[in-house]
């Protein structure tokens, strides 16, 4: 007789940890500070990826949550860290339009130059031109 639970191997994800990534995740699309907060206190990685290579903080970018941004930030989060297809958080926020979350990232030292397309080149393709100039004045 076999015991049918067999022991997963040492590299096998564990369902709890994963759990927990799709709650950080959750919280960081939705702008839950608190959340997030407690978790870079207790540990959690402030650059967890999601599957797209998206960060935390990308998520909390793209979806407007200044807050959030800043906690992350100051978790430790990079701020150019790029996702799979090259994107970065602030070229992220231009695309999408969030002045509060360009300023927060700005602050904690993104770089508009980072990425593919970069932030200034997200700012120069979708009419930006203030925030290209300032961009290019960096």
């Amino acid at each position: 007789m076999t015991d049918a639970a067999s022991p997963q191997p040492a590299d096998a994800p564990d369902a709890e940890v994963i759990a927990l990534a799709g709650r950080l995740f959750d919280a960081a699309r939705t702008g839950d500070t608190a959340t997030l907060a407690a978790a870079l206190a207790a540990g959690a990685p402030a650059d967890l990826t999601n599957d797209r290579g998206d960060t935390l903080l990308m998520l909390a970018a793209y979806h407007g949550h200044a807050p959030a941004v800043e906690a992350l930030l100051a978790g430790g989060a990079d701020p150019d860290r790029a996702n799979d297809r090259g994107q970065t958080p602030l070229a992220g926020a231009v695309f999408k339009g969030a002045e509060e979350v360009v300023e927060a990232l700005l602050a904690g030292g993104a770089d508009p130059a980072a990425g593919t397309p970069s932030a200034l080149d997200t700012a120069r393709m979708f009419g930006k031109d203030a925030l290209a100039a300032r961009f290019e004045a960096r």
